[in-house]
């Protein structure tokens, strides 16, 4: 049977923790590849789990945030892990959708200036398969919504996703961090036309300065970020890596350096920034789209310089190893 959800059966959160308001977290699901030593027949390889609304559900249910994954998940061995990971972190999994269709890989490798660089293999894979019937087991009490990354500009996944949008921006903070990976769709008007269709519906822009070389190119930030506030956009973030990050609203700016650390790789930094990002605002009951048009500047420090740590700490560790709460404190 495709594209069958697991609904409300397949929950392993506690009772009274169903019933709290969520951020809904919506995207794919996928397993990094980090290839390994050479062996006498070929390479070494391990697998971990990945894609970047996952990592964000993750590190949300890791900073004790209320969250639920909307996502197709293969029902081969590599999904049945990615299940269980959600599963182990209280990750709400009743709007998950499964499917026979194969697990999408990233084989991560690293450029010459150290930052990932992601070679996908998903083709029809799982994690585009999800399906507007999805809309009938989600959660009935949403505080946020997150969406990112090529899942919203492959189909079918793209279509149900931007249907959720439309039906939730009015009334329902909505995130975005587009993620853009042109190795999963090279076309970079594909990508602007999704920036165009997003910004009037998006109250929080996650974006980083590598997204915007693509997005919109010799473009100043604070002139990029000015569009984005005159086109609805509430709160415009953007990281530019190990010189920190700077965050734009209606009437003002700001920005904050990184955390110095030993760095193993910064696979998952842009999603434990995101998680950091949307955990401080849901701490701070600015988890609207009033709230963070109206942040002051002491705020908005206060707020990059806690996502900022949950950055530099994933950067610590190889993979996508999103922070715990107490790791902040």
């Amino acid at each position: 049977m495709r594209g069958e959800t697991v609904g409300a059966k397949g929950i392993d959160a506690s009772a009274s923790r169903k019933q709290e308001p969520m951020i809904l977290v919506c995207g794919e699901a996928l397993m990094d590849i980090f290839p390994g030593h050479t062996t006498v027949s070929g390479l070494a390889l391990e697998a971990r789990v990945g894609g970047s609304p996952f990592n964000v559900a993750i590190g949300l249910a890791r900073m004790t945030q209320p969250v639920a994954f909307m996502g197709c998940i293969s029902r081969d061995p590599l999904g049945e892990r990615l299940l269980t990971m959600l599963c182990e972190e209280n990750v709400d999994i009743r709007a998950v959708q499964r499917t026979n269709a194969p697990t999408t890989l990233s084989i991560v490798g690293v450029t010459r200036h150290g930052s990932p660089a992601y070679t996908f293999h998903g083709h029809r894979g799982a994690d585009r398969q999800l399906s507007p019937r999805v809309f009938d087991v989600i959660p009935p009490k949403i505080r946020a919504l997150h969406v990112g990354s090529y899942a919203m500009v492959v189909d079918p996944i793209a279509a149900t996703l931007r249907a959720l949008v439309e039906r939730l921006h009015h009334s329902t903070l909505v995130a975005w961090d587009p993620n853009v990976r042109l190795t999963v769709e090279p076309n970079a008007d594909c990508w602007r036309s999704q920036l165009a269709w997003m910004l009037p519906r998006t109250d929080l822009l996650k974006l980083s300065e590598e997204d915007l070389e693509v997005l919109a190119p010799s473009t100043a930030h604070d002139a990029f970020a000015e569009q984005a506030i005159a086109s609805g956009v509430r709160l415009v973030v953007i990281t530019h890596g190990s010189r920190g990050a700077g965050a734009w609203w209606p009437t003002g700016h700001v920005h904050v350096s990184a955390k110095t650390v030993v760095v193993a790789d910064s696979v998952g930094a842009g999603d434990a920034f995101q998680a950091g990002l949307l955990t401080w605002l849901a701490e701070h009951d600015m988890l609207t789209s009033d709230a963070v048009a109206s942040t002051d500047g002491e705020s908005a420090k206060l707020a990059l310089d806690f996502a900022t740590r949950a950055a530099a700490l994933t950067c610590t560790h190889h993979g996508a190893a999103l922070p715990r709460r107490d790791e902040l404190r």
